[in-house]
């Protein structure tokens, strides 16, 4: 359901054609919620059929034209009842820790090597985020939009620092293991 929320929440900030909102996913929104240009498209037209946007007005024939949106007020309404709302955590699925327990059973060959990519990816996602920090919230951009803005900019940043240093953490302990067998170990081929 966070979709349509992402979508509203995207428009009111500024009106966009569905290029632009996709654009704008892949700069921002994106880092936290991705949605692919068709899944973008067809949330914007159940949006406008529920009267929650619509099309702005356009000045020259709609022909060839790209189509912005704006939110209507029942729009607005949608996106401050959900915002409200109680919200679980959603658990955590993570395909790395699930093959690392796997490890245990079936031998470590090629994760320490994965680990070390997962780590480069964590870090190389850590400095963009670093720069973006840099960039669009220097000193004295305090106000109340700009520091919520930051809060999840920050969150992103805490999450790829948890995530390189649990993975600094993790090879070391690969490199105090013993081998463990698996099928491309040397006493998986000697058997």
């Amino acid at each position: 359901m966070s979709l349509p929320h992402a979508i509203l929440t995207a428009l009111l900030e500024k009106p966009s054609s569905g290029l632009e909102l996709t654009r704008r996913f892949d700069r921002s929104i994106g880092y936290f919620w991705s949605a692919t240009h068709q899944q973008i498209y067809r949330e914007l037209g159940r949006l406008e059929a529920e009267g929650l946007i619509r099309v702005l007005p356009s000045e020259q024939p709609a022909r060839g034209q790209k189509k912005a949106y704006e939110v209507l007020p029942a729009g607005r309404a949608e996106l401050a009842r959900w915002t409200s709302a109680s919200q679980d955590p959603k658990p955590h699925r993570d395909a790395m820790l699930l093959r690392l327990r796997a490890a245990a059973v079936v031998g470590t060959a090629g994760l320490a090597a994965d680990l070390r990519r997962h780590r480069e990816l964590h870090e190389r996602q850590l400095a963009e985020y670093r720069e973006i920090e840099r960039r669009d919230f220097p000193p004295g951009t305090d106000g109340p939009e700009d520091r919520l803005r930051h809060l999840v900019l920050r969150a992103g940043i805490d999450l790829e620092t948890f995530w390189t240093q649990w993975l600094d953490h993790a090879l070391a302990e690969f490199a105090r293991l013993p081998d463990t067998g698996g099928p491309e170990s040397p006493a998986a081929r000697k058997a």
